[in-house]
């Protein structure tokens, strides 16, 4: 099922509570847009989740739906409230107390581009970000909040795997205990958006894959995971991200020769994910 806003892979027979979403992976360059940025493609393309959406589409053959966005992050962020409008890039919007990512240029419409690159030269105005909102924002965030209310009421809960790529270098620096940096980090914003059972198990499938994992450092969730993450409604957000080395070239944007072999490992990831979506009660009774 597709839409402007959005692409949606559901199964045969859902049997999980899980919804998988890519809200980052889009890639539906508007030629006005592009010719209107001061990036090159590739550039542009930088903050782009490229490839989330390919390496998650087995989903809907382990009986859960996955909603990707079709258009790209450097357009429109659906990873951000739709109120969190950038005075420096929109014309009119005002601001709204101290918000770190609208202030870093990183808003519902972003400003920049990883590393703090400019996308324009000069403003929008209103009418265009509201346009951009009311026409891509809206719809997918209105499908995805369909998809977890069908999860409880088929299921008594649900568990959404919000999937997003980090640059390498992201995580260069940062390590386990062990000394081993993470290739994965689970975001729970410190166990407020998912009972730490569900985070648990989660954790393990990527353990299990052979996957060196963190949680919430450096990425704890953001929108997404702050918006429907609601334990106490039996509804668990969790935020993945995924290091990009594992199976693309950063430079290119590009899939690297590992891609086909990194899928088949998180395939078995997320037919585990989708597994402890389809056990009984018993987490939603948390």
């Amino acid at each position: 099922m597709n839409s402007a806003a959005y692409a949606l892979e559901m199964p045969v027979r859902r049997t999980s509570c899980v919804v998988f979403s890519s809200p980052h992976s889009g890639r539906n360059y508007p030629r006005p847009f592009l010719e209107r940025s001061m990036l090159n493609r590739n550039v542009i393309r930088s903050s782009e989740d490229a490839f989330v959406d390919q390496l998650f589409s087995p989903a809907s053959e382990h009986g859960a739906p996955l909603i990707s966005a079709r258009m790209p992050r450097a357009y429109l962020d659906l990873n951000r409230s739709a109120d969190e409008l950038d005075p420096a890039l929109i014309l009119g919007a005002r601001r709204q107390g101290h918000n770190p990512r609208v202030v870093s240029g990183l808003g519902v419409i972003p400003r920049v581009v990883a590393n703090g690159r400019a996308i324009y030269s000069g403003k929008l105005t209103m009418d265009e970000a509201r346009l951009r909102i009311d026409n891509y924002w809206r719809p997918f965030h209105a499908r995805l909040k369909s998809l977890l209310a069908e999860s409880i009421d088929a299921f008594g809960q649900a568990i959404l795997i919000d999937c997003h790529s980090m640059p390498h270098e992201a995580v260069a620096l940062a390590g386990n205990p062990k000394g081993r940096r993470p290739e994965i980090v689970l975001g729970d914003r410190f166990g407020a958006s998912a009972s730490g059972a569900i985070v648990d198990q989660i954790e393990a499938a990527f353990s299990s894959a052979g996957l060196t994992v963190a949680r919430n450092t450096p990425f704890a969730g953001a929108y997404v995971t702050q918006t429907y993450g609601r334990p106490a409604r039996h509804q668990h957000a969790i935020q993945i991200e995924i290091d990009r080395a594992l199976y693309m070239n950063e430079e290119t944007v590009e899939p690297s020769a590992d891609f086909l072999t990194f899928r088949d490992i998180l395939e078995e990831v997320i037919a585990d994910i989708a597994r402890i979506g389809a056990q009984p009660t018993r987490l939603a009774a948390e």
